[in-house]
């Protein structure tokens, strides 16, 4: 897995690559929780853009759990662009149910 970060605006973008596993779910914790400490700093937003995303186990679920939980009042998280697959996991997971789930990072905002 591979994560790039950028600022729009005073929106932060954190972008996973690949797929987030038993093998990766930690670096993506690592990643995740850095970048919900920014967003609490600067404006508080926060999008996790899936478009890069090919798949994720229960352990990434997991980890979107905590960073909600980590995010609390502060930063709204919204996860952006999952292809069909994520899309169906988010749904059975009920994930959609915790976080806005928006078609693209352009809506997201």
């Amino acid at each position: 897995m591979d994560w790039k970060l950028d600022n729009v605006g005073e929106v932060l973008v954190g972008r996973p690559i690949g797929k987030i596993d038993e093998t990766t779910w930690e670096q993506f914790q690592a990643k995740l929780s850095e970048a919900v400490t920014a967003a609490a700093a600067g404006g508080g937003r926060l999008v996790v853009d899936f478009s890069g995303l090919d798949y994720m186990s229960s352990r990434g679920l997991r980890v979107l759990n905590l960073a909600k939980r980590e995010a609390g009042e502060a930063v709204t998280i919204v996860l952006a662009a999952p292809n069909s697959r994520m899309r169906e996991i988010l749904e059975i997971s009920r994930y959609h149910l915790l976080f806005k789930i928006a078609d693209d990072v352009g809506s997201a905002f």
